[in-house]
């Protein structure tokens, strides 16, 4: 009974053995195969997203209009306060749109600042000649640019709203201020009463409709070899002047005594092509070299 018993038990062990030798190698070759296969996606190898740009943040803007692209530089600051933007009546850019070569003064743009009054006879720094013509101002550098103010016409008003026309025919040096218009004497007068020294206008470029033609004049000591040009009585402010090279155009240098020159003698006594602010150009020919004398023309550009 015993030997039975323990044949039994050695019998069942055997066969539990067996059994667990059995299960082991199956766990052994799960692993291998666990191993062996490749995982289908992990945190790991998945690339961080992309995140889409909300409207409000894209980088794509609307096509700027051709007015936004001519731009010009920012009128002058207030005279009045240094930290104060000129009103405008319309935007800078959209009177550029317009204007596409005016420089810092540009049209339907209004300009804050002050005007003095100094003894004037229309001539100065623009090299016009004096004249009867009692109703001129100096432009303060900063808006001069280099002569392109000059033989403009302005605007100027007065808080109280009296206005008046001016011509630009001179530069009111350092201590005018940007925004700062020097009027004659008589022009001041119409605004204010003189023992007021200065007060405070706002103005603006104007194109009048009461101008004749313009006159070119060749500078003294011109000739086929050098010359400096200038054009006179323009209803608008001139940005360019060309003579003719050629079968083409040069364009001349401006000086800040408003002459064009030549410095090589291209063009002197051939045809001239004034353009201004508004781009409209006009053609002169026919005026010979004669330093220092006024030439008259049959053109004039349009009133804007």
């Amino acid at each position: 009974m015993d030997r039975r018993w323990l044949f039994l038990s050695a019998a069942v062990a055997l066969i539990v053995v067996s059994l667990g030798v059995v299960l082991l190698r199956d766990d052994e070759a799960d692993t291998r195969r666990a191993a062996d296969t490749p995982v289908a996606s992990t945190q790991a190898n998945v690339p961080p997203a992309t995140k889409s740009p909300s409207p409000s943040g894209s980088t794509t803007t609307a096509s700027p209009k051709p007015s936004a692209r001519t731009t010009p530089a920012s009128p002058s600051a207030s005279a009045t306060s240094a930290s104060a933007k000129p009103p405008t009546t319309d935007s800078p850019q959209a009177a550029s749109a317009g204007a596409p070569l005016a420089g810092r003064i540009r049209p339907n743009v209004t300009y804050r600042g002050i005007a003095t009054f100094y003894d004037a006879d229309g001539g100065g720094a623009c090299l016009y000649d004096p004249s009867g013509d009692v109703m001129t101002a100096a432009m303060n550098s900063t808006d001069y640019e280099t002569a392109k103010a000059c033989g403009a016409y302005v605007s100027v008003r007065a808080a109280n709203g009296t206005s008046i026309t001016v011509r630009i025919t001179n530069e009111c040096p350092g201590e005018c201020a940007p925004g700062q218009i020097d009027l004659s004497a008589e022009a001041f007068a119409k605004l204010a009463d003189p023992t007021a020294g200065r007060i405070a206008i706002t103005w603006k470029l104007v194109s009048p409709s009461t101008v004749g033609t313009m006159s070119v004049r060749y500078k003294t000591g011109s000739s086929q070899y050098w010359c400096g040009i200038q054009v006179i009585g323009h209803r608008n402010p001139v940005a360019r002047l060309e003579v003719r090279a050629g079968s083409g155009w040069r364009q001349l240098a401006r000086t800040d005594y408003n002459y064009f020159l030549s410095e090589d003698g291209t063009g002197c006594g051939g045809a001239i092509r004034v353009t201004d602010i508004f781009g409209e150009r006009l053609t002169v020919d026919g005026v010979a070299i004669r330093p220092d004398a006024v030439q008259s023309t049959r053109v004039q550009f349009a009133k804007r």
